[in-house]
């Protein structure tokens, strides 16, 4: 995502002070409202990949960003439901959403060839950011048994997205 266009300013974000700062102080609420909305930056970029790209390639895997993260996004609200805790909004994850509106927009002037482009190695640079945040900030601050197995869970997938966007966008250059 940083390469580009794309959330370049939220992945910055999200890799910048604000998530170390934050590290001594970040409570469970905090770090579910933050990995829910990482979440849903992926889902609003990927649906507007399938509105946007013809390429086969690109589409599946916007697919797979909108099912993936939106099967994640409804478990971890299931969790907070069953521990009876609001996600507690805060900086990061405020930032987070108004970096991506803003890079949502940008990529919306593109199209064809450089729109797929743009959007897979955004993907890529901004899968980067987030594993890095779950796997150096978010897991070792939660406190929560049952948090800290969700975000395991979702760095494994993760993961494998990023590998997924680092093949696709092999294959458009």
């Amino acid at each position: 995502m940083i390469r580009t266009l794309v959330f370049g300013g939220a992945a910055a974000l999200l890799a910048s002070a604000a998530m170390p700062a934050a590290a001594a102080s970040i409570n469970d609420a905090q770090i579910a409202h933050i990995a829910y909305t990482a979440g849903q930056i992926d889902i609003a970029a990927g649906r507007q990949a399938l509105a946007r790209s013809h390429n086969k390639a690109v589409r599946a895997f916007a697919q797979e960003m909108v099912r993936d993260h939106k099967a994640v996004n409804d478990k971890a609200l299931a969790l907070v439901k069953k521990l009876h805790v609001a996600p507690q909004a805060n900086p990061t994850s405020a930032a987070l959403s108004k970096g991506a509106a803003a890079k949502l927009k940008e990529l919306g002037h593109l199209s064809g060839r450089a729109f797929d482009r743009a959007y897979v190695q955004n993907e890529v640079a901004y899968h980067r950011t987030v594993n890095g945040a779950l796997r150096d900030t978010l897991i070792p601050n939660a406190s929560n048994g049952e948090l800290k197995s969700l975000l395991q869970t979702g760095l494994t997938l993760f993961t494998e997205h990023q590998t997924h966007a680092e093949h696709v966008a092999g294959a458009l250059r």
